[in-house]
């Protein structure tokens, strides 16, 4: 089967790049799927995460003003549909061009939407009329696709009038293969790009408050800079400088998570939360907030990690004090998180995503 994947990029260090990379080569290896993937502007720079050599890439160039870039994304689009002659395409896109796909390009081939992010990530301080115009749009280009994939239950409350289908992410550590040190230092850790919407204002918050009774613990923070943001002048604000750091993406991640001692995820929303299973395969347990909508899918309160109501930084911080003063209650967590992530393992996730591709080429 001829797979086709569209989506703007996979050189980053993001979440939706892990998991392409995951699903793209599990399928390509292991399913034996013919499989491409389209990016816009990816150019040869070099991939982040790894891709199976049996993945073949395309490339095309979209400038200029809004018009040129839509005739560029249109052509190059429909030359390599053309060219490759795909069984079905699967659009990563959360942007409104991706929500369109089926309006510019029609469904003879069966097209699938994946959206990585919550609906309202789109309409982060935008104005009221602009955002009810656009989720509108997006929700009625929603019923255009052959199916519509979201990574969580609670996602459905974005999409209420739009059948969909949940497949979670698949993780990219298998926990049987993931060992854990028993020496874990006296760390914090938070891994994602510098956004407004990943909280991070919110979590240096709470670990003022940490940093009061643990002096000795310290927040390292992994992810692609933002320097709009000025995060390091907040920390200096602060008086956390020395307690805080903040640190560029790294391929080998899994060797941070080892010797972590606690995972946590301040953000304002979520379509999944990649980096909590990530950390829970290294039996790292997490706290994370509440929000919408990946964390309480992932996280089993009380049992593998803490999830706090969203925005509640007091109890955020109570929760991370809490892991911290008590040793074997932070182990037996992460234990519980090591065996509880194993229903995300690839072997579990990628034959859902074979059964629907199947589903929507077979005949009836």
């Amino acid at each position: 089967m001829k797979l086709l994947y569209i989506t703007n990029g996979i050189k980053g260090s993001g979440g939706l790049e892990r998991v392409l990379a995951v699903k793209a080569s599990y399928l390509a290896d292991k399913f034996n799927y013919k499989v491409h993937i389209l990016t816009l502007n990816d150019g040869n720079n070099e991939q982040f995460y790894e891709f199976s050599p049996n993945i073949t890439f395309h490339d095309i160039q979209v400038n200029g003003n809004p018009v040129a870039y839509f005739v560029e994304y249109r052509r190059g689009i429909k030359n390599t549909i053309k060219k490759i002659k795909p069984d079905v395409i699967s659009v990563c896109d959360d942007g409104l061009k991706g929500m369109l796909f089926p309006t510019l390009f029609g469904k003879k081939i069966p097209v699938i939407y994946e959206r990585h992010a919550t609906l309202n990530l789109n309409f982060i301080r935008i104005n009221k009329i602009k955002k009810y115009c656009s989720k509108k749009l997006m929700v009625f280009s929603a019923k255009k696709f052959s199916a519509f994939i979201i990574l969580t239950e609670g996602n459905k409350k974005d999409w209420k009038s739009v059948c969909c289908t949940v497949i979670p992410n698949p993780s990219p550590f298998s926990s049987k293969n993931t060992s854990i040190i028993e020496s874990k230092e006296n760390v914090v850790l938070a891994v994602g790009s510098q956004s407004y919407n990943k909280g991070y204002d919110r979590l240096f918050l709470s670990w003022k408050i940490i940093q009061k009774q643990h002096p000795h613990w310290q927040l390292k923070i992994y992810g692609k800079e933002n320097l709009a943001l000025k995060l390091q002048k907040e920390i200096n604000k602060l008086n956390l400088q020395k307690s805080i750091f903040l640190e560029k993406p790294i391929k080998k991640i899994e060797e941070i998570y080892n010797t972590t001692s606690i995972f946590v995820l301040p953000s304002r929303s979520e379509g999944f939360g990649m980096v909590l299973i990530e950390a829970m395969s290294f039996g790292v347990p997490c706290v994370s907030f509440d929000c919408p909508h990946g964390p309480a899918d992932i996280i089993k309160n009380g049992e593998d990690g803490f999830l706090v109501k969203n925005g509640n930084i007091h109890h955020f911080s109570k929760a991370i004090i809490e892991l911290i003063e008590k040793k074997e209650k932070r182990i037996k967590m992460g234990a519980n998180a090591k065996e509880n992530i194993k229903r995300y393992a690839p072997d579990v996730i990628v034959p859902l995503w074979d059964d629907l591709f199947k589903k929507l080429t077979l005949p009836e």
